[in-house]
């Protein structure tokens, strides 16, 4: 072993070689830190491998949104790592805490919840804003119980709602699509969502599936988001209760409100397909730390989700319910695990003082 170190360190390029081939071998099979003596993991995912494989989920989603919007779509993704990243490294120094790997993914999936048109500047405001009150005030990467993607999501919203929910863009498709421009021109006004809620028309399931329709950067084609979904739940990396229970709760309720109020309520298989909810169900609620650890919660957890979705989706002024629904539940996730937890084991004896 002496003898490969001081050959391989007479020769850099092998050394960097070799590190190249352990970080691979890190994050797709197991860690390079292994325990001597008990006791042992059970499983070898850490959060360098999860945050990594949630990113390859999620590539497919964002090749598409870069083709379907052009350049700007990978512009917007830079402004995003570039200033959310700063923003956590600047907090995480001033706590003197070592630097995670836990922005990878929420500087990723914050863009691409976005409408296509957002000012680079806003992307910038947003996703800071999300950073540190969506997770730095909690104690940074484990500690917070919202997801900081869908709270800066809501704070623009809420700040800019003109820009968050009007100048949708009709997705570049044909040939390299958006490739061969930066920006897009052809503006929409509403998301199949909103055509619903506005005018009562359905838009080609078809479309929906294959994402050739107005919505954010990386939530149009189901058929991608499907595909990334399923890898993460393949890997382990996303558990399938959550996803299950949500996406099946959605079609109930809406199969069941179609009938009570068939003017409020879309049908089934166009509240799934239409809007973030496969991409909220596939990789914003299956988020581990704001969502519930234990199998039974996970169920309740997509349950509830799924009737708040179609609640706000029919009742409110939003067409849109998944961000909302996902922030509101995560506040009782850790209800929920308390619930299950007493209810398996009896309640928690308090010892006498």
């Amino acid at each position: 072993m002496n003898d490969l170190s001081e050959y391989t360190a007479s020769r850099p390029y092998l050394q960097y070689t070799t590190e190249v081939v352990d970080t691979i071998e890190a994050i797709i099979f197991a860690p390079i830190e292994r325990s001597q003596e008990s006791p042992f993991l059970r499983d070898f995912i850490d959060v360098k491998r999860y945050m990594a494989l949630v990113v390859i989920g999620i590539a497919p989603a964002t090749l598409a949104s870069i083709y379907f919007y052009g350049w700007r779509a990978l512009a917007m993704i830079v402004v995003s790592y570039v200033a959310g990243g700063i923003a956590e490294v600047g907090f995480t120094l001033a706590r003197k805490e070592e630097i995670t790997e836990g922005f990878l993914v929420t500087g990723i999936l914050f863009p691409l919840i976005l409408p296509p048109t957002t000012p680079l500047w806003m992307v910038a405001v947003g996703i800071i804003f999300g950073v540190i009150l969506g997770k730095e005030v909690f104690g940074g990467t484990g500690y917070n119980i919202f997801n900081p993607a869908l709270v800066g999501r809501v704070f623009l919203t809420v700040t800019f709602p003109v820009t968050m929910s009007s100048n949708w863009v009709e997705p570049i498709t044909g040939g390299w699509g958006g490739l061969t421009t930066y920006g897009v021109d052809t503006v929409t006004s509403a998301t199949p969502l909103g055509e619903f809620a506005n005018e009562g028309t359905l838009v080609g399931l078809r479309d929906l599936f294959l994402g050739t329709i107005p919505g954010s950067l990386g939530e149009s084609s189901a058929l991608l988001l499907i595909i990334g979904g399923l890898f993460l739940m393949v890997t382990r990396i996303a558990d399938w209760r959550i996803p299950l229970s949500y996406l099946g709760s959605v079609a109930a309720f809406s199969y069941l409100g179609t009938f009570l109020w068939p003017n409020q309520v879309a049908p089934p298989i166009f509240q799934l397909l239409a809007g973030g909810l496969l991409f909220g169900a596939l990789f914003m609620a299956t988020d581990p730390v704001t969502a519930p650890t234990t199998k039974g919660a996970k169920w309740v957890y997509g349950l509830f989700l799924g009737v708040m979705t179609v609640s706000i989706r029919a009742f409110s002024g939003y067409p849109e319910g998944v961000m909302f629904s996902i922030l509101l539940i995560n506040m009782f996730s850790p209800l929920m695990d308390d619930m299950v937890m007493t209810h398996r084991y009896g309640p928690v004896q308090k010892p006498y003082k």
